[in-house]
């Protein structure tokens, strides 16, 4: 039985489900170090590959526009928007490639790429949970992962100063790829 079902897996192409609203990269950065601000993209889109007999062939692309930043204040969101944090006049987009994925035996993996923000092309590392695959009611099938990372600002030659403890932003990633 192995030796007919083995060919018959073999890596799948998903487009992220950012039309549903299934795909989420949400943000948070410590506002002065007194309290969380959160937020998120709203306009992004990308794809991944996944293959269960090879996952270290997995690859990721996802491209954010950047002017979609929204942390539920139209006035800080214009502020975030301008010269002194996104600059998206001048870097409409954020875009992350991956290099690597290495899945452990529990299905939490490490996906490597390279990220580039506010026109800085640096190497990320996000820490990723298998959440689930399958079937969906309407004929399709899908696949969903969950990720984590945390950036220093400066690294992408963003400089404004909050203080120390909003020097660092964490990232949350929840995709739903649908196979095509």
């Amino acid at each position: 039985i192995a030796m007919t079902v083995a060919p018959l897996v073999q890596a799948a192409d998903y487009l992220i489900d950012t039309e549903k609203a299934h795909a989420f990269i949400q943000f948070r950065i410590k506002h002065l170090g007194y309290s969380w601000l959160l937020g998120r993209f709203n306009d992004f889109d990308g794809s991944f590959s996944y293959d269960d007999a090879d996952p270290a062939a997995s690859t990721v692309e996802v491209t954010i526009r950047t002017a979609s930043i929204d942390s539920n204040h139209a006035e800080r969101d214009k502020h975030l928007r301008g010269k002194d944090f996104l600059d998206v006049d001048k870097f409409p987009q954020a875009t992350f490639v991956s290099t690597g994925f290495t899945e452990n035996d529990d299905k939490s993996a490490v996906l490597t790429g390279n990220l580039t923000l506010h026109g800085v092309t640096r190497p990320v590392t996000i820490d990723v949970k298998h959440i689930g695959h399958g079937a969906d009611p309407w004929g399709g099938y899908r696949r969903g992962f969950e990720g984590s990372t945390s950036l220093k600002l400066a690294d992408f030659d963003i400089n404004f100063d909050l203080g120390p403890a909003a020097r660092e932003v964490e990232l949350f990633l929840s995709v739903e790829g649908i196979r095509r």
